[in-house]
Formats: C-alpha cells, sequence, structure tokens
C-alpha cells in the first residue's frame, strides 16, 4: 500500500486543482497555453534586455512589443482586407447563387454534404471574411477578454517564468532532475520550433501562391496570395481554406482551368505539401525525430484541441519520445554497468 507523506500533499493539492482549473476554464486556457509557450520562445531575448534593465520593465516591453506586433499586423490584414471588400462580396455572392441554384449545387453531382451544411460554411466563411467588422463588433469583449488572458500570461511568464521554472525543479527530488532539465529543454526546442516554422511557412505560402494567382488570371495576385497567407498563419484555418473558397467560386463560373489550377498548384502544392512534408520536417528536424510522427502530432492535436493543440500536439509527441529515449538510454547503461560487473 502505498503512503502520501505529510509534506506531499500540498504538492498533490496543487497538482489537482490545476487540473481542475484546466477543465473549468478549458475555453480560455487555449490563450493561457499560446502566452505561456511564446513566453517561453521569447525569454532569452528578455534575459538580454534584463541585464540593462529592471525584469519588469523588460517584461512590459517586452509585453508591450508582442501587443504592437500583434496591433500592426491586425491592422494591416484589416486594411487589405477593406481594399478588398468588393471582391470578396461578388466571390460569396457568386458562390451562394450556385449553392442555391438546382442545377450548379454540388449535392447535385454525389457531394456528400447537405445544402444546411454548405450553406452553414457559407455563412461563416462571409462573418469571417467579409462581415468581418460586423463579427468582430459582436463577439468584442470575448475578444478583449481572450487577449487580456494572452498578455496578462505572457507578462506573467515574462516576470516569473524563470523564477517559478527554478522553485519547481527545487522541489524535484535530485534523482529526478537531470529527467526534468532534459525533459524542459525538449520543450523549449519544441516551441522555439513550432512558431518559427508557422511564421516561415505563412510568408513560404504569400510567395508560392503568387504564381498559382499569376496563372488563374483573376488579377488582384497580391490580394489574393495574402489571403492564403493569412489563413496559413492562423493555425485552424490553414491556407487549403483560402484555395478551396476561390476554388468554389472558380467552379461557380465555370472555370474549369481555373479549378484545375487551383487544386493541384494552390491546394496539393502551396498548402498541402507544406503541412505534409515541410513543417514535420523542419519541427521534427529541431527536435530530431521523425517527420511522420511529427505530421501525426501536429494534425493530431489540431483535430482533438482545436487552437490549444497546435502547441499540444507536437509537444506531447516530443515528451513522450523524449521520456523514451531517456529510460533506454538508462537501460542500457544498467545494463552496461551489470556486464561490467559481473
Amino acid at each position: 500500500m502505498i503512503r502520501i507523506r505529510a509534506d506531499q500533499f500540498p504538492s498533490i493539492l496543487l497538482i489537482l486543482l490545476t487540473i481542475l482549473a484546466f477543465a473549468v476554464f478549458w475555453s480560455i486556457m487555449d490563450m493561457v497555453l499560446l502566452g505561456a509557450s511564446l513566453a517561453v520562445v521569447l525569454i532569452p531575448l528578455h534575459n538580454r534586455l534584463s541585464l540593462h534593465m529592471r525584469p519588469w520593465i523588460s517584461a512590459t516591453v517586452m509585453t508591450l512589443g508582442v501587443l504592437g506586433v500583434c496591433c500592426a499586423m491586425g491592422l494591416i490584414t484589416l486594411a487589405i482586407f477593406s481594399a478588398n471588400t468588393s471582391t470578396l462580396t461578388h466571390m460569396f455572392t457568386v458562390i451562394g447563387d450556385w449553392l442555391n441554384n438546382p442545377l450548379t449545387n454540388p449535392i447535385s453531382y454525389g457531394v456528400p454534404l447537405s445544402k444546411t451544411t454548405l450553406t452553414t460554411l457559407l455563412q461563416e466563411g462571409t462573418g469571417l471574411f467579409v462581415d468581418y467588422q460586423k463579427t468582430i463588433l459582436t463577439n468584442l469583449p470575448v475578444i478583449l477578454f481572450k487577449m487580456f488572458v494572452f498578455f496578462f500570461t505572457l507578462f506573467m511568464h515574462f516576470l516569473r517564468g524563470e523564477e517559478l521554472r527554478t522553485k519547481i525543479i527545487g522541489h524535484v527530488p535530485a534523482p529526478l532532475k537531470k529527467y526534468v532539465n532534459r525533459l524542459s529543454d525538449a520543450t523549449g526546442d519544441t516551441l522555439y520550433a513550432i512558431y518559427y516554422v508557422q511564421i516561415a511557412i505563412a510568408v513560404l505560402t504569400f510567395f508560392m501562391a503568387l504564381p498559382v494567382f499569376y496563372l488563374l488570371g483573376y488579377g488582384d495576385i497580391i490580394f489574393y496570395a495574402y489571403f492564403a497567407a493569412f489563413c496559413e498563419l492562423i493555425p485552424i484555418i490553414g491556407s487549403s481554406v483560402a484555395f478551396i473558397l476561390i476554388g468554389a467560386y472558380a467552379q461557380a463560373i465555370g472555370d474549369t482551368m481555373g479549378v484545375l489550377i487551383l487544386f493541384f498548384l494552390g491546394y496539393i502544392v502551396v498548402s498541402l505539401l507544406p503541412e505534409v512534408y515541410v513543417r514535420p520536417v523542419l519541427v521534427g528536424r529541431r527536435v530530431k525525430i521523425n517527420p511522420v510522427i511529427m505530421f501525426i502530432g501536429i494534425i493530431g492535436g489540431l483535430l482533438t484541441m482545436g487552437l490549444a493543440g497546435f502547441v499540444l500536439g507536437p509537444l506531447i509527441i516530443v515528451l513522450l519520445i523524449t521520456s523514451y529515449r531517456m529510460y533506454t538510454e538508462e537501460k542500457k547503461e544498467r545494463n552496461a554497468l551489470s556486464v561490467v560487473v559481473e
């Protein structure tokens, strides 16, 4: 029978309360995870700044810097979408007419989706890309609260993250400290790779999409390429949404060649190839894990946990593989030692 010592009760209680907090506040936990994970990536820069100023000032500067970058990107995106509102409105109107026409509705061609499902998808797309101002205003309280949670988490991890890590490791039994330190290093490498690769693939998507939309011949090449890159930057959307949407428009206007260009060059080459090959290879190379396993972790995390899975999926895979490697290495050392003793 396992007995719990009195000094272990606070740790056990803390773990139980942490699990309870995750369960109760799961709807905002994605912002907590994103804020904490981004802080881990940026903490080295914060530490450099802390050498020249007080830690709380450095934490404030870093947080405001991230806020400034996010606001700048948001304003640029809003300006681009506002300047191309007529293009998006026309696109969604044509797709809507195509869906409502019994002769051209995809259901008539055996597409296994109900009209309600197609209409809902169209409405969601319209709300996200055309009526985005109305959508933002409607959800403004939730958006502002989630932004507050994200930036507060980011600030507190800049300010107390290293101290909290030191305290946690300090309470770890001595024999386990080397394992905890190794898992901590693996976590930092994984998070760095996740964010670096996400930004790199969004930039790559923009430049790869330019010739695709040039061949398409619809004009507004820069806008369409930015549209695909913007969708790619948001993990739960992906550039495939942009190519599927524009492909539906091409089908609606009867442009068969455009559909083929968007499917083979857009969806397969620009969207699918980076997700299936480039991202898993780059992230896997950083943490020395097979790209196929990383692909399972990345896609599986997004499918099961949404935005939080963008971080948790590959991170869990890396921690599991690292733990297994530590176990096998220790087992080999014990076997080698036993052979020497004999």
